[in-house]
């Protein structure tokens, strides 16, 4: 089963998206944009930037705990992962992101 990009509405107005894997499990998630153009350009971002491993940034949460950042050439902040538990298992999301960004299909959900 193919991923798929979730556009969402939240309570306040503004949009974002999940990119889940086939099993349906969230690998990536965007930051909140105001309008829901931004949050379409946001997922034409993670298409175009996904295949690149420089674009992945690899971080440690206060918790000690990983996760990534996927980033856009100017080096904006298009998605975050979940926080994981080891660093192999980080590497697993990232490489799940690149398997399934390029061709997730979008559901909208935000109506």
């Amino acid at each position: 089963m193919a991923g798929k990009f979730e556009l969402k509405k939240s309570k306040s107005g503004q949009f974002m998206f999940h990119l889940k894997a086939g099993n349906n499990q969230i690998v990536l998630t965007s930051e909140q944009y105001r309008d829901k153009a931004g949050a379409l350009n946001g997922i034409e971002s993670v298409k175009m930037n996904s295949g690149n491993d420089a674009n992945f940034e690899i971080k440690t949460a206060k918790n000690g705990q990983p996760f990534f950042v996927l980033k856009s050439p100017n080096k904006q902040v298009v998605g975050s992962s979940e926080m994981y538990s080891s660093v192999s298992s980080l590497k697993g999301g990232i490489v799940s992101v690149k398997t399934n960004a390029k061709k997730a299909r979008l559901v909208d959900l935000s109506a």
